[in-house]
């Protein structure tokens, strides 16, 4: 991959990671105490739902996170772009839509059919 290919995604991980970071802040302020006394049964199950959900969001937001600071060490290694399976090149279109991938479209698609 071209160095200036390589910048180009490293700004867009460092700046998605940015997002999920900030998103991960306000989220974290919104999460309601599971399990509260306060209100009716129908309150006390949708406090509950909502703890569940956002705690839900919060591990995908970790898991992003970890994927992103993964794929900056790939652009360190210079092994960014390449297919962690098969060793196929990642195309453009995939990286450009998750920057972060691992795999190539032709990995994710056998090991989906495999599933």
């Amino acid at each position: 991959m071209e160095p200036a290919d390589l910048r180009r995604y490293h700004r867009l991980l460092l700046k998605k990671q940015r997002e999920v970071s900030s998103a991960l802040g306000e989220a974290q302020s919104r999460v309601p105490a599971a399990g509260g006394l306060e209100g009716d049964f129908i309150d006390q199950a949708n406090a509950d739902e909502e703890a569940e959900l956002q705690i839900h969001l919060h591990q995908i937001g970790w898991r992003l996170t970890r994927a992103i600071e993964e794929a900056v060490v790939r652009i360190t290694k210079r092994t960014y772009g390449v297919c962690e399976a098969c060793g196929h090149p990642i195309s453009k279109v995939r990286l450009n839509a998750v920057p972060w991938a691992r795999h190539c479209r032709e990995w994710k698609e056998h090991e989906r059919s495999a599933a």
